[in-house]
């Protein structure tokens, strides 16, 4: 999938000749993300969230490593220093911020990003490792960002911490130690703050390495597209600049726009107010919850309110919790079926929508107290999402009757009788 000048392409100023020469930078970057790098004609604004997903990133490492010079990780300091980015040090109102809802817009993007995968099927084959490094991309956001929600030292990250860790004095034999070992100590204290701090700076950065072995499994197949027929000829394609630099261009004004709202006007929407009150281990929150990018996966958590089969309740809690992760590095091998697309898969295209709402629901459902009728909602958003993945999309996958598919990406833009006489992009 390539243009037959793309392998002969040269620099023409004698600087960039002599660089290219040295260090083929030049020639790498116009194969990689220039005119060299054919991509499907075809491609819709739901293929704009990856750029976004790295340029989120981008925000979240600067205005980290900016923050870190004037954040102190000490118990009886950070709250203060955090205090101080706000109040002294110049724009530091606008880096703190953006940096936590940079985390937010990350979120946002990567979880658009992973539902237009599942929607068009960019897990399966050849794809598949792409979509692989893609969750482990995820899980270090998430941990990331966990990490991120203690340093404050607020009350919910102080409580936070202290809940989420207590999950795993669940698991049998191990599970006291290995709380005590992401501690350093019985509770949340100097030890936890300083690992945390080290981690969640340390992170973002093998999230960046990540990401580059992510683009460059994404090169070997070449992306995928709205109709899931692999491109056949040069027809098929255009290049990437300036086709879809200008649209990326775009869809990151329209990102902009969105982010500086909320951070210029309403920078506190999606916090807490408890955390802006000094973490107190002797003051427990009325009601304690994490950030909203984990509620969905808090409602499963807490689905479980009996114990079954001889297991503890909050055992079942957490290995269901990291479960539903877990599935979806099994998601090409429970999707059998030859389609990619749901726009040709009309059972999987109802049953999709169906999962999008119960997300939802068990969103909701982890932001709300443990009472009823939530638990009772969570159990049922839980049982739903398994059964998706463990027994409907694979029974989905081999019984399917696929609407008809267009012979090739040309055809599927321009039309049949279009497609034979289209000019070479």
């Amino acid at each position: 999938m390539s243009f037959p000048w793309a392998k002969n392409y040269a620099p023409q100023h004698p600087l960039m000749q002599w660089i290219d020469e040295k260090l083929p930078l030049p020639r790498f970057v116009y194969n990689a993300v220039g005119a060299g790098y054919p991509v499907p004609r075809n491609l819709n604004y739901w293929w704009n969230f990856g750029v976004l997903a790295g340029f989120a990133l981008v925000i979240q490492i600067v205005t980290g490593i900016i923050l870190a010079m004037h954040y102190y990780a000490s118990t009886g300091g950070a709250f203060n220093s955090v205090e101080h980015i706000m109040r002294d040090v110049n724009a530091g109102w606008l880096l703190r911020y953006a940096h936590m809802n940079g985390a937010s817009f990350f979120f946002i993007v990567v979880y658009t990003h992973i539902f237009r995968g599942l929607y068009f099927g960019s897990y399966k084959a050849p794809r598949e490792m792409i979509w692989l490094l893609g969750v482990v991309i995820f899980l270090l956001m998430m941990a990331t960002a966990f990490m991120g929600y203690v340093l404050p030292w607020g009350q919910m990250s102080f409580w936070g911490a202290q809940v989420i860790t207590g999950f795993f004095s669940a698991i049998p034999l191990v599970g006291e130690t290995l709380r005590e070992w992401l501690l350093g100590g019985f509770a949340p204290d100097q030890a936890a703050l300083n690992r945390f701090f080290s981690l969640h700076y340390l992170l973002p950065f093998v999230i960046l390495g990540v990401v580059i072995l992510h683009i460059w499994a994404l090169h070997i197949p070449g992306s995928s597209n709205p109709t899931g027929v692999e491109v056949k000829d040069e027809q098929d394609t255009v290049p990437f600049h300036p086709y879809y630099t200008a649209k990326d261009g775009f869809g990151l004004c329209i990102f902009l726009i969105l982010f500086f709202t909320l951070v210029f006007f309403a920078p506190n929407l999606l916090g807490h107010p408890d955390n802006y009150i000094e973490a107190n281990p002797l003051s427990t929150p009325a009601h304690i919850v994490p950030e909203w990018y984990f509620w969905p996966f808090y409602a499963i958590l807490r689905a479980f309110t009996g114990n079954f089969m001889g297991i503890d309740a909050k055992l079942w809690g957490v290995l269901a919790m990291f479960a539903s992760i877990a599935l979806l590095f099994f998601l090409p091998w429970l999707d059998r079926s030859p389609v990619r697309s749901a726009t040709y898969r009309p059972v999987y295209k109802k049953f999709f929508w169906v999962l999008v709402a119960d997300v939802a629901l068990l969103g909701v459902c982890g932001v709300m107290p443990a009472s009823q009728p939530w638990i009772i909602l969570s159990q049922i958003g839980a049982i739903y999402y398994f059964a998706h993945f463990l027994i409907i999309l694979p029974m989905i996958s081999r019984n399917e009757r696929a609407l008809p598919m267009p012979t090739s990406i040309t055809a599927a833009v321009l039309g049949e009788g279009a497609a034979k006489t289209a000019p070479a992009a």
